[in-house]
């Protein structure tokens, strides 16, 4: 008699889509010039350290906070100074992060098709700290934005569904950032410009 054998049924693959050919790096790895050129790109890449950074979609906390610093930093921004958010910064052959928002210098170029601006450009980037982003938003993009000389920098980090910001400022001796304050519920400064926002008209925090 036959041995009998059980019935098994293998599931099969998903479809699993291609990896398009734009997104497999050249061996020296891609550089700032190349978001330009590359088709297909998904909004808001940025490179770092010459890889591709994709963006995951924006938590509400993310997007409140923005609109409200975007509205009350343009608002007050002195007449040399404008405000911008999601434009990358080239900040080297191989370096070009996207900071959600930045304070310019208003002599920075202004043409409407514009994709970036230069390191010499900002005078403030501003980083909302992501899950996903944590360890770039805390360290390597801190540290590349010192490296090419930018004044100021905030980081951004969800406390209980409030902002606390963390506020930096480049020291020119050693070229890296020192921090100068943490502010939860009032930002209040005066640098780079004179600068005072109530942090919890974001909203009600509770889900």
């Amino acid at each position: 008699m036959p041995e009998r054998k059980d019935d098994m049924s293998i599931a099969p693959l998903a479809d699993v889509e291609p990896i398009p050919d734009w997104a497999i790096p050249p061996i020296e790895g891609f550089t700032a010039d190349d978001l330009d050129r590359l088709p297909g790109i998904p909004p808001h890449t940025e490179l770092i350290d010459g890889t591709l950074v994709f963006v995951s979609p924006q938590t509400r906390f993310h997007a409140l906070v923005l609109f409200l610093l975007h509205r009350e930093l343009d608002r007050t921004a002195p007449a040399h100074l404008r405000v911008e958010r999601e434009m990358t910064v080239k900040l080297g052959r191989r370096q070009r992060p996207e900071p959600d928002l930045v304070i310019l210098h208003a002599h920075a170029p202004s043409d409407m098709m514009r994709t970036f601006y230069e390191a010499e450009d900002v005078l403030l980037a501003i980083e909302v700290v992501s899950e996903e982003s944590e360890e770039r938003d805390r360290n390597r993009k801190p540290q590349m934005y010192a490296e090419a000389g930018i004044p100021h920098f905030w980081r951004i980090e969800n406390v209980e569904g409030r902002p606390s910001v963390h506020v930096y400022e480049l020291n020119p001796v050693t070229g890296v950032y020192a921090l100068t304050g943490v502010h939860q519920n009032r930002l209040k400064l005066g640098l780079p410009y004179d600068i005072d926002i109530d942090l919890t008209e974001i909203g009600d925090p509770r889900p």
